[in-house]
Formats: C-alpha cells, structure tokens, sequence
C-alpha cells in the first residue's frame, strides 16, 4: 500500500503493524527485509520512540506503536481521497502494459486486481512477451509501461526494481538430491540443465553466466522450451532439471519437485517497473497497485 502524497514510512508501518512480521510485510510489499527494517528503525529514531517490540519468535506493537496505527491508518486514507478526487482530471483512459513472460503470470493477478480499484475507468491492455521485446515496444511507444525482468538493458528508459525473484532449481521427484531442503550448484554439475538462449535475454544470461563461473558450475546445457509448462514436462521425464523463479513454484506438476539454491539470491531475477519517457504520469499508480 505505497500512496504516492502519503509519507512512505507511514506506509511500511502500517503493513508491518498489521502483519505483525517483518517478513510477511516484506513480501506483501514485494521487497526485501532488510530495507524495510532500516526503514522503520529510521522512522523510530525521528519520532523518538520505539514503535515494535522484537524477538525472534514474534513482533508486537509497543504502546507508542499502538497510538500511532489509527492515526497513520487516518493519513493513509485522507492520501488515498485526496488522489481520488483529482484523479480523472485529464487522466488518459487506456494504459497498454507489457509483463515479462519470465514471471509466472500469477504474480501479476494482484496487481492487475489493484490498478482496476484505483483507475476503475481506465482500460488496462496486457501484453506478455520476453523482456528485450517489451523494451523495445517501450522505447517505440506501442507500449506505457511494463514490468520486465532484471538485469535487461533498457537504456533510455525510467525504470526501478520493485521485487526479486531467487531461483529455485526444479528436479524428478526421484532426483538423488530431491530429499534436500537445499542443494548447492555444484551438486548439479553431472545433471543436464535447461537453459534459455542468450539471444533471448542477453543481460540476465551473462548475469546467470558470471554466477555460474564463480560457483564453478559448467553444466551440460540443454535448449530450454519457452513454455514453461513444457520445460516441466521434460524435468518429469528426467531428460534435465531446470532453474526457475520462485513464483514459478507455484505450478504443479507430477513427478516435480523445488528446492531452494544456496545461489538462488545471487541468481535472483529482479522485477523492474520500466515506464517510457513521456508516459511517467503511469508510474505512481502502478507502484501504488504493487505495495497495497
């Protein structure tokens, strides 16, 4: 819940008030914990005051906490109004915007859910497609905006990450590693892996490429389907495994299962709202209908 005249501090109080965990607060406003830990001490040490108390089984509000939820909840929404009562003026009422096709397509439901609450009146055309072909719809203005994954080479362009994605490798259910919690890629070496082409998204390659030589991983590459659904298919077949974004956990499939990577951070692909140039107005609404 990001409200663009709001103060952002109230905003992540809030989320954490309410979740009562700086971890769920963390991923409802689709950042890192550590940001949002500094943020709120930095929000304690300007009003004097100590807003949670923290251990590390829970969090609580402290007293000072307490009075101060209704009335950042008062703030938020008196935000909320006053955007609402200027928001038609001269507001365009179609808004064309591409997401990367390297996210799962569910993680962009919310947000697409948020943008119809607030601009009830605008048409929102999606367009799915690789991120190098986004960007270059951006910076031909076929498209206002897009959320296009990160690293990606977008020169020119107002662009911001607003989540990360950690890699997860996916394996046959009777992988000699599928009973570990957690496998290293190194492990993985002696494994075929489904890899996308670099033409298809040279920046995260090289990325994904400098990892893979710090790690000392050279695995034996196979083509990797741009389906999604198909490169599942292949990992149940035990013909390879694959390397994914987590959300992409979220599709089930027979005889497949994901483990976390030690590497799966430094891996992560990242989630950047690029807006063209000329269409910036889009932005404050699209990153409001990312955190609320």
């Amino acid at each position: 819940m990001s409200r663009a005249l709001a103060s952002r501090p109230l905003v992540l109080f809030v989320a954490v008030a309410e979740a009562l965990s700086f971890r769920r607060a963390a991923e409802a406003l689709h950042m890192s914990q550590p940001p949002l830990s500094r943020a709120i001490r930095e929000l304690e040490d300007r009003l004097g005051a100590q807003l949670f108390e923290r251990d590390t089984r829970a969090v609580a509000l402290t007293l000072a906490g307490r009075r101060l939820l209704p009335r950042a909840r008062r703030i938020l929404a008196l935000s909320d109004a006053a955007e609402r009562a200027v928001a038609d003026v001269d507001a365009p009422r179609r808004l064309r915007l591409g997401v990367t096709s390297a996210i799962d397509p569910a993680w962009f439901e919310p947000v697409l859910a948020r943008l119809a609450r607030l601009r009830p009146r605008v048409v929102v055309d999606t367009i799915s497609d690789s991120s190098p072909r986004l960007v270059r719809a951006l910076r031909a203005g076929r498209l206002d905006a897009a959320f296009v994954a990160m690293p990606t080479e977008a020169a020119e362009l107002d662009i911001e990450v607003v989540a990360r994605e950690p890699m997860v490798v996916a394996l046959h259910a009777g992988h000699r590693l599928a009973r570990r919690r957690r496998v290293r890629l190194r492990e993985l070496a002696d494994d075929r892996l489904l890899w996308f082409e670099r033409a298809r998204q040279p920046a995260f390659f090289d990325h994904c490429q400098r990892v893979f030589d710090r790690c000392g991983f050279h695995p034996r590459v196979v083509r990797e389907p741009s389906d999604h659904h198909v490169v599942l298919a292949e990992v149940a077949s035990r013909r390879a495994i694959a390397l994914l974004p987590r959300s992409l956990a979220s599709i089930r499939r027979a005889g497949v299962v994901y483990r976390a990577l030690h590497e799966g951070a430094a891996l992560a692909v990242g989630v950047g709202l690029a807006v063209h140039p000329e269409r910036r107005a889009w932005k404050p609404m699209l990153r409001r209908a990312l955190t609320r």
